[in-house]
C-alpha cells in the first residue's frame, strides 16, 4: 500500500505578482524550487494564509534569486500581492519509506530568501 506524504514544504512565502492573462500556474524562484526539489510542471497545493484559500495548480521557474512567487491564471484571484502562502508538495511513499520520511521544509522570509532548510 502506498500513502500520500509530504514530502516538501516551502512555508510563509510572500506573493510578489499576479498575473491574471496568463495560463495558470504558479511562478517560483529557481532556488526555492531546488531547495523544495520541487520539478517544474510538478503539482503544488497552496495555502493563503490571510485569508485561508487553498488551491492546486503547478510550478514553473521564477528567475534564480529574484523571490518570485507569482499567481498566474485564476490562480491570481486567490491571493494579494503581499499575501503569505505555503506551498505544499506531496508524493507517495510505501510503508517502508513512511518509517523513515521526513519532509524538506524551506524556511523564507519576507523577500523569499531561504532562511532554514530542515
Amino acid at each position: 500500500m502506498f500513502r500520500q506524504m509530504l514530502r516538501s514544504k516551502i512555508h510563509r512565502a510572500t506573493v510578489t505578482g499576479a498575473h491574471l492573462e496568463y495560463e495558470g500556474s504558479l511562478t517560483i524562484d529557481e532556488d526555492l524550487m531546488e531547495a523544495a526539489g520541487i520539478l517544474p510542471y510538478e503539482a503544488i497545493l497552496c495555502s493563503n494564509l490571510n485569508n485561508g484559500e487553498r488551491f492546486m495548480t503547478y510550478a514553473i521557474n521564477g528567475t534564480r534569486g529574484k523571490g518570485e512567487i507569482i499567481l498566474n491564471g485564476p490562480t491570481a484571484r486567490k491571493a494579494a500581492i503581499g499575501d503569505h502562502i505555503i506551498i505544499f508538495c506531496y508524493e507517495y511513499y510505501g510503508e517502508e519509506e513512511i518509517k523513515k520520511h521526513l519532509p524538506k521544509i524551506v524556511r523564507v522570509n519576507d523577500k523569499n530568501r531561504i532562511v532554514a532548510v530542515s
